[in-house]
């Protein structure tokens, strides 16, 4: 009898849900574990730290374009509304490619958003709404502040032989890149829809 009642205290016990529960690190931040990729310790020490500074301009990034997204106004509203949340979904997917790869080189990846803060280089904008046009330019600013260190980064880890990093920087972060920034950039153009003649008739 004692030894059922044991048995059903033992089940019970580890039917429970461990919470509240504190442990030690087991990596710290800006390590690498010793993996064997074919690379160097210090290729891949370079390209953790790198992705880790793209990793959190990106999730500004992401965070500018959801709070842009939602504070849009003006006529255009409707147009930029959608373009900047499409933008943030395929930021969003770029943040978890690189995450992914800094955690295939043994490194630890950036991921909570006061840590982000620390690291960032992204001026931080006003917490209020800004006209149309300075959030744009914000972005696009963000945009190139990402570009400029990502073709750094890249022709650096193709120097010291990681392949698999420059090949997200080239065909993922940078081709993401310019063709969000190049939208961007179209709607800050002014121009109208058609070009009356002056004259109010027709040409042709």
């Amino acid at each position: 009898m004692a030894a059922r009642r044991t048995s059903q205290e033992t089940v019970k016990t580890r039917s429970q849900p461990w919470v509240h529960v504190d442990g030690n690190q087991i990596q710290e931040f800006g390590t690498v574990r010793m993996f064997p990729l074919g690379l160097s310790f210090e290729s891949r020490m370079y390209s953790c730290q790198s992705l880790n500074q793209i990793l959190s301009d990106t999730q500004i990034l992401y965070s500018l374009y959801k709070k842009y997204h939602w504070l849009m106004r003006g006529p255009t509203f409707f147009q930029l509304h959608l373009l900047l949340d499409k933008h943030a979904e395929e930021q969003l997917k770029l943040v978890d490619l690189m995450a992914e790869r800094v955690q295939t080189l043994g490194g630890v990846a950036v991921g909570d958003p006061r840590h982000v803060a620390e690291i960032t280089v992204v001026p931080r904008p006003p917490d209020g709404v800004e006209e149309v046009p300075a959030m744009l330019s914000r972005l696009i600013q963000v945009h190139e502040t990402i570009l400029t260190t990502s073709h750094e980064v890249a022709a650096r880890a193709q120097e010291m032989g990681d392949d698999g990093t420059n090949d997200i920087l080239v065909s993922d972060v940078i081709r993401t890149g310019e063709l969000q920034t190049w939208f961007l950039i179209e709607h800050l153009v002014d121009t109208p829809l058609v070009e009356a003649p002056h004259d109010g008739r027709r040409k042709g």
